[in-house]
């Protein structure tokens, strides 16, 4: 079964100096009929304004995924890292048992688009840890790379959930055909572009939660960004 979740759907947050969506429950925006998929808890679309952000702040016990789509972000936490990510870099910040951060837009002129991703951890209270990395393009020209993973898979960050987190980019009229496991829930976050999804019309913002399902095909009618979960159903 393949469910449309439409962007114009989500919750929308306006504070001025951040625009946000959320995918599922998140703050003051609460859904019961949208609080998570499996142990995918967390999609929220981004805008900061320039020279804004996120101030020090706490977390624990999640497994936090930044995937840039446009500008800078300038990251700082409790266990030391500072990093400025762009689009082309990954970044997970496993919680624990507790640590602070701050993500703040980097430029004081261009707007800073992301995608912040929770993912529910299967162990808690560990140690903090955190990883960010430089993709080569090419990973993910016409097919999906594993970004995140449980065991580390083709090189990518370990995550605490039998989950992974994956990216691709098409280019406009190509398309990926995807072997799915019914046993396992799937969701797919078309970040950029338009296309399709299974039989279903697909734009930025939208999401699909796909289960009991065995192949799926993804096209782009337009050159299109794709974020894929496979995760423990």
């Amino acid at each position: 079964m393949v469910i449309k979740r439409s962007k114009g759907e989500r919750g929308h947050v306006d504070a001025g100096w951040l625009k946000a969506k959320h995918s599922f429950s998140f703050g003051e925006y609460h859904d019961p009929q949208h609080m998570g998929f499996g142990p995918l808890r967390v999609i929220n679309e981004d805008r900061v304004a320039p020279g804004t952000g996120f101030g020090t702040h706490p977390h624990k016990n999640m497994e936090i995924i930044t995937w840039p789509l446009a500008g800078g972000i300038r990251h700082e936490d409790s266990m030391g890292n500072g990093a400025i990510l762009r689009p082309g870099d990954i970044q997970v910040m496993s919680a624990g048992r507790g640590l602070t951060h701050s993500e703040m837009n980097a430029s004081k002129s261009d707007e800073l688009h992301l995608l912040q991703i929770w993912i529910m951890p299967n162990e808690h209270n560990t140690e903090p840890g955190y990883e960010d990395r430089t993709l080569d393009p090419s990973l993910l020209q016409n097919r999906f790379q594993v970004l995140a993973s449980a065991d580390g898979e083709d090189g990518s960050i370990k995550i605490k959930q039998d989950a992974r987190v994956l990216a691709g980019r098409l280019d406009a009229g190509n398309s990926i055909d995807l072997t799915l496991d019914p046993t396992r829930k799937y969701w797919v976050q078309i970040a950029r572009g338009e296309g399709t999804v299974a039989t279903d019309t697909a734009a930025a913002g939208d999401g699909f939660a796909i289960f009991n399902e065995t192949e799926l095909n993804i096209r782009a009618e337009d050159d299109s960004e794709v974020l894929l979960f496979d995760m423990v159903a």
